[in-house]
């Protein structure tokens, strides 16, 4: 029993990680899962294909392992956040598809709450801002839309849960109606200041606190998996947001930290220590994780399309059949074009968070191709980047000179990350072991299980595979930033 199982679950596959006692990853699996997208704007997964794919990918990584369940010491598990599930507790069935993390069907329900003045009260209790990325108006969406849901939700026959609450809920047999901090706190319900639920905020998004699951640290008891799943009984031990997870598993531990995840989206997390730092720049005040019943804050900004931008030029315009191939053609791209995207596909997130904003391309010529998209998509990442880290510093007021730790698929790249470089003017950390987001979950169970040492301890650990430093010409960068600001500028619904 000196081995702990990851379970991923991301917003378009979910993964198992074997990581062994010494904390590398020595097998895995992963599994991807449909997207539904009933209208425009709406995204949902049906949560059953998300369930199913669990229990598959955890098998796989066993078998790939060569492993049994005894040999696990516990379960951690790492989530795609926001994302809003509402189930019966007698069956465990939900009453509606997932509401992804991406949806925007709330947008009114939260520009009606901003109309009224609600957003400085929910910002100084959450850290969030008004805006349906959150859990809590899709909530109230579900409780609406399904006849009889409130009623029932009222009546304590219905369960809420982001997908770590569901998992735990099937893996423990119904016995555990549980989360942690670092997801709750990203449900605009959930008072970060002390780490519960605020009747104030339940009242004001009229949802029922019989709906909502138990708040725990983020190394902890979360019960333990029914026998009859993987032919035994496995102790759930962490429990964090992918977000929080990534900057556990990139030892962030320390205020000042910083790391960045791309992954469909993008996001960056300051570590501000005990400090709730507030924002004056539309940034995030968010739970980073939390020990012994001792919150570390973080700021945080979201991007919501970042290798979503890669998959739409694959998927969506066919110009190459693997993501990869992309750094390879952005390289080949014509210097002499200036040609930007703005991938507001679902809204633009940090520091903008605007709902309304679609998608644009600037700069077009005849002589535009396939090269210059590509170019254009992985810039739009690194662009969006510095928009947050900039807001970052002008929040945080550090004289330090950051330095960015990153993970996540598009770090493969070397040329997205040297532009990230180049663009950000800043140091890029790539570690020796980039699944930090399973990692991190692992990392929490085998904390809570005497398995894995002190955070500080864990720490010294941590290695870098490459540091990609910027050398971009400052004059070029300059014109590069102006050409982006104009083209989002051109975006926004709202001009700031």
């Amino acid at each position: 029993m000196s081995h702990i199982l990851a379970i991923d679950q991301g917003t378009t596959s979910s993964r198992a990680i074997i990581f062994s006692s010494d904390l590398l990853p020595i097998a895995s699996a992963q599994k991807e899962f449909p997207q539904h997208f009933p209208r425009a704007g709406w995204v949902e997964h049906d949560v059953e294909e998300i369930w199913s794919g669990v229990l598959d990918v955890t098998r796989q990584a066993l078998r790939k392992a060569q492993l049994n369940t005894n040999d696990l010491t516990a379960i951690g598990i790492t989530n795609q956040r926001e994302t809003t599930v509402i189930w019966e507790r007698a069956t465990g069935r939900a009453i509606h598809n997932a509401i992804v993390w991406q949806d925007r069907r709330t947008a009114d329900d939260c520009q009606k709450l901003k109309s009224k003045g609600h957003e400085a009260f929910v910002s100084e209790r959450t850290g969030l801002l008004l805006d349906p990325y959150f859990s809590a108006t899709k909530i109230k969406y579900i409780l609406d839309a399904i006849p009889g849901a409130r009623i029932r939700a009222e009546r304590g026959e219905l369960a809420f849960g982001t997908i770590d609450s569901f998992l735990i809920w099937r893996l423990t047999g119904g016995k555990a109606h549980l989360t942690d901090a670092t997801n709750a706190s990203r449900t605009m319900l959930c008072n970060i200041h002390t780490g519960q639920w605020d009747d104030e905020l339940l009242a004001l998004f009229d949802i029922p606190k019989t709906l909502m699951p138990e708040i725990k640290d983020s190394s902890a008891d979360f019960g333990i998996t029914s026998p009859e799943i993987f032919g035994a009984a496995i102790p759930i031990r962490g429990v964090a947001g992918d977000q929080q997870a990534a900057t556990i598993g990139q030892a962030c531990f320390e205020p000042g930290m910083m790391k960045s995840t791309y992954g469909t989206g993008c996001f960056a997390l300051l570590n501000t220590g005990d400090k709730a730092i507030s924002s004056s720049n539309r940034l995030l005040t968010t739970i980073a994780y939390q020990f012994n019943g001792k919150r570390t804050y973080a700021l945080e900004g979201s991007i919501f399309v970042a290798g979503a931008a890669v998959q739409w030029l694959r998927d969506g315009l066919k110009l190459f059949t693997e993501a990869s191939q992309s750094g390879d053609l952005a390289d080949q791209a014509d210097p002499a074009q200036s040609v930007y995207l703005v991938p507001a596909f679902v809204g633009l997130g940090a520091p903008h968070w605007d709902a309304d904003a679609r998608g644009a391309m600037f700069g077009l010529t005849r002589n535009t191709g396939p090269r210059e998209f590509a170019k254009a998509a992985l810039e739009s990442v690194c662009f969006q980047t510095l928009d947050l880290l900039d807001a970052m510093r002008a929040d945080w007021q550090s004289p330090s000179r950051a330095i960015l730790r990153v993970d996540g698929g598009m770090t493969a790249s070397d040329w997205t990350m040297q532009r990230l470089a180049d663009l950000i003017d800043a140091e890029v950390d790539r570690p020796m072991i980039t699944e930090t987001t399973a990692m991190g979950a692992a990392y929490l169970a085998g904390f809570a299980s005497g398995l894995y040492p002190e955070p500080k301890e864990f720490m010294k650990t941590w290695r870098l595979e490459r540091r990609f430093s910027p050398h971009m010409d400052s004059g070029l960068r300059r014109k590069q930033i102006n050409g982006w600001r104009d083209a989002v500028s051109r975006t926004l619904t709202h001009r700031q």
